[in-house]
């Protein structure tokens, strides 16, 4: 039986996103054989946003995580996390909403990221009306242009300026590499270590001050296999503990498994030629052009013609037309994990075939209690 089927898909409603259980934890040995050692790990949890996948990694020996959003942070602080970078600069209300997260739990060490001085003013401004010293790390752009400090001469004043802050206290650098997307290692590795070494002199003066090495979390999912070959560097993977269709076909060299798919099912067949699937844009990512959304594992030729909020609509050959049924089941292989995730309010749970728990995916939501 394929590793995606299930034995009773009479029992799950359509379209339900199903996550396998064995397949994760065989992800998460993975991620930890690669960084040598649990405690370099740093897994982003945006991909999953699930307390359970987060208790799975802590029993594995992963104390330190990733996060974009107060509600990720509150999700791990309450399944047990002591370690949050929100990996994320923080403005308007956030500011606020991180320190009533140290409030709501105070054995656990909340950090954010800074780049700029304007930013750091207001975060060391509010830490000091409420008496705490706020953590942070460095965003620093090495070449994505996305967020961070750029890595020219004046990132060395921007430290020395930041270090003047009384209620901040630099934890160490975040490098997020996300542009670096070589198919092949040998290339993302001549790519990363280019862009890593624009880092080093920032590296060497904050070595200068304070005598003793600084934190570096680098890179994500496509550049974890790169940084885990720098034994002083944290590794921030996140996609890699349940892995979909677009990294799984473009980056070589990353030992995971697929271990999440939608359910789907056929709905109508409207003409001769025409399925339509109940696998629209609000269950699946759809960032990407329409034939790159899904792959359905178990319906080898097709082509997908449209998709609407609720449908997918798909052409076939005339004879799989008169075998297809309404009714049929279908495991859909998403391009883009992430976001297709953060479309549904549960997961369910696949071992052996059966479907045997419901996870809620708590932090989909922007907000939880704070």
């Amino acid at each position: 039986m394929p590793w995606y089927e299930l034995n009773h898909p009479d029992q799950v409603i359509s379209p339900s996103l199903l996550f396998y259980k064995d397949r994760i934890e065989h992800n998460i040995r993975n991620m930890i054989s690669l960084a040598g050692d649990a405690g370099r790990l740093v897994p982003h949890v945006k991909t999953h946003k699930c307390a359970e996948i987060v208790r799975m990694q802590m029993d594995q020996g992963i104390s330190k995580f990733k996060c974009a959003t107060i509600a990720e942070a509150e999700m791990l602080a309450s399944a047990g996390a002591r370690w949050i970078l929100i990996s994320y600069q923080l403005v308007g209300p956030n500011v606020g909403r991180l320190f009533q997260l140290q409030e709501q739990f105070p054995v656990t060490v909340f950090s954010s990221l800074i780049d700029n001085l304007g930013s750091a003013a207001e975060l060391n401004a509010a830490a000091e009306s409420k008496g705490r010293v706020a953590t942070v790390f460095i965003d620093v752009n090495n070449g994505m242009n996305r967020t961070g400090h750029p890595t020219d001469e004046s990132i060395l004043s921007f430290y020395r300026s930041l270090s003047g802050f009384g209620n901040l206290s630099i934890q160490g650098l975040h490098v997020y590499d996300g542009h670096i997307r070589n198919p092949e290692f040998s290339g993302r590795k001549a790519a990363g270590d280019e862009a890593y070494e624009k880092v080093l002199p920032l590296l060497d003066l904050i070595r200068s001050d304070t005598g003793r090495e600084t934190m570096v979390i680098a890179g994500g999912s496509p550049s974890f296999t790169v940084h885990a070959m720098r034994p002083e560097v944290y590794l921030s993977p996140g996609t890699n503990v349940l892995w979909d269709w677009g990294y799984g076909d473009r980056f070589d060299g990353q030992p995971f498994l697929h271990a999440a798919v939608v359910l789907t099912r056929v709905v109508s067949k409207p003409a001769p030629g025409i399925v339509t699937i109940d696998l629209g844009h609000k269950s699946v990512a759809a960032e990407n052009p329409i034939e790159n959304r899904f792959r359905l594992l178990n319906m080898p030729h097709y082509t997908v013609l449209g998709q609407s909020e609720e449908h997918g609509v798909l052409q076939v050959s005339a004879d799989q037309w008169e075998a297809i049924k309404v009714g049929d089941v279908y495991y859909a292989l998403p391009y883009h994990i992430c976001p297709t995730v953060a479309l549904h309010d549960y997961a369910t749970i696949v071992l052996e075939g059966d479907n045997v728990d419901e996870w809620k995916i708590t932090a989909r939501s922007r907000r939880l209690s704070v």
